[in-house]
């Protein structure tokens, strides 16, 4: 079904969210005659999610733009056993207070891009670990086991990568898809949540929900999944070469973030629009339609308003300001990395490995003999070369990285 009535599907589909659908025309029906609390899962693994979670939250805020309400659920409980989904390797083990101290970070993301409050279209945030930690796990067992045959769950994909890449999964982990059912379940029961949303690879998880909760309490529940996102080049999207590029300012810098969209391959540019901006989609439709370095133009859109919703408008700002600086008219911006030169002067290795151009004194000395480093846009051809002191440099790694060397 494609012709969808209601706003949140019609929304969802035209901007490219929608993959697999458990019951299209249910979902269409109950989103024109109700609000709908729907949620989607984050684990707490670390300090700050990361660009390949902010299709989920759009969805969220997405659900919340079409009179609906979110339901933020933080992994408390099920970050302690590990989602197997898309991973190699088991998942490093984090203390309770290591945990709730990433929920309290990852929270201020939220709070930018959803409104939250007692309102019947106002997001919450609740933490899993209020109830499966509560669980007996005999209880759990003997209550929800029954439901679940191991022949079914060794044929989803979570667990058929780790097992055909002869990687070890744990039976702690093996629990993680019972846990997540739990969850809808209860969901279900304490907040009326009737919708679950979630990544291509958690289809599974959801269906395993709905079932469960169909056979405990007779209700019926939906699940919606996005593609999984890529970018043009088929690299997995949050992923560069420099590391995951977080969401929060703690983990990635402003200016890092903004460059990272405003870096688009101009065959995302219109996708990206679709899903992480708010822009009319006539306006995107016009700013996609941009031919050869125009599109760079709808690249610097892209980066405003992804940094605008995600870091606010001032971060949006700056961000554009030292790109112009830097870029435009061969300055200084205020938000490069910047590293203290003194007064004696550096040598360019000691320079680019502590401004983090580079992770060693090798990787600095290839950098330089493939042409990579710059100095006020000048190539550096010799390791030796030593930089004096008393004078601001713009130092560069490449067409993308740039950093300032300032006087003590």
């Amino acid at each position: 079904m494609t012709n969808y009535t209601s706003t949140l599907l019609r929304t969802l589909s035209e901007r490219g969210y929608i993959h697999q659908l458990t019951d299209a025309e249910g979902l269409d029906k109950l989103a024109n005659s109700s609000v709908i609390p729907g949620y989607i899962g984050f684990d707490a693994t670390a300090p700050s999610l990361h660009v390949g979670s902010l299709v989920q939250i759009m969805m969220l805020r997405r659900l919340q733009q079409a009179g609906h309400k979110p339901i933020v659920v933080m992994g408390g409980g099920t970050t302690k056993v590990g989602d197997p989904s898309g991973k190699d390797e088991s998942r490093k083990m984090l203390t309770p207070e290591g945990i709730q101290a990433n929920i309290a970070s990852i929270r201020t993301v939220f709070e930018r891009l959803l409104t939250f409050g007692d309102g019947p279209t106002d997001a919450i945030m609740v933490d899993n670990d209020e109830w499966l930690s509560a669980l007996g796990y005999v209880d759990l067992l003997r209550t929800v086991g029954p439901h679940f045959t191991i022949n079914r769950m060794l044929t989803f994909d979570s667990v058929k990568l780790r097992l055909d890449r002869e990687q070890p999964l744990t039976f702690l982990e093996f629990n993680y898809m019972i846990l997540q059912a739990y969850d809808f379940r209860e969901l279900a029961l304490r907040h009326g949540c009737r919708l679950q949303m979630g990544g291509s690879d958690q289809w599974g998880n959801i269906i395993n929900g709905i079932e469960l909760t169909r056979r405990m309490e007779g209700k019926e529940l939906f699940g919606l999944t996005t593609p999984l996102l890529t970018t043009a080049d088929g690299a997995k999207m949050g992923k560069t070469a420099a590391g995951a590029v977080w969401l929060n300012e703690e983990q990635l810098p402003a200016y890092d973030f903004w460059q990272y969209w405003r870096n688009t391959d101009d065959r995302d540019v219109g996708k990206f629009l679709r899903l992480f901006t708010d822009l009319p989609l006539d306006e995107i439709a016009r700013l996609e339609g941009l031919q050869g370095s125009e599109i760079n133009a709808a690249k610097v859109v892209l980066a405003n308003e992804v940094t605008k919703l995600c870091r606010g408008e001032e971060a949006a700002r700056a961000a554009e300001s030292t790109a112009s600086a830097t870029f435009g008219a061969g300055g200084v911006g205020e938000d490069l990395p910047v590293l203290i030169l003194p007064a004696e002067g550096i040598g360019i290795i000691d320079a680019l490995v502590g401004i983090g151009f580079a992770a060693s004194r090798g990787e600095a000395k290839r950098l330089i003999a493939g042409g990579g480093a710059k100095l006020d846009g000048v190539g550096v051809t010799s390791e030796n070369h030593h930089i004096i002191g008393g004078c601001e440099v713009r130092i560069s790694s490449g067409k993308k990285k740039h950093g300032v060397l300032r006087p003590v």
